[in-house]
């Protein structure tokens, strides 16, 4: 009888890991996506940032193309 409560024992330990290995996973699952999630939202406001100063850009280019060039101006020399 002692072998078959060793066995039971062994059994129930056995089990108990699994278990274990089984919510750690779990646990590192939910990590790793939580990670990707905070990622990929920080990838996406990043590319925000950069498609709106870009744009800026782009506008404070053509503003410039717009304004007329002004024409620099000659000191005027002295008299003889």
């Amino acid at each position: 009888m002692h072998s078959d409560k060793s066995r039971t024992q062994q059994a129930n330990e056995r089990a108990e890991a699994m278990f274990r290995r089984k919510q750690d996973g779990d646990a590192a699952m939910a990590e790793y996506k939580t990670e990707a999630q905070a990622v990929e939202a920080k990838t996406a406001r990043l590319r925000a940032l950069r498609l709106a100063k870009e744009a800026a850009d782009r506008e404070i280019i053509a503003a410039q193309a717009r304004a007329p060039a002004k024409r620099a101006r000659r000191p005027k020399s002295a008299e003889v």
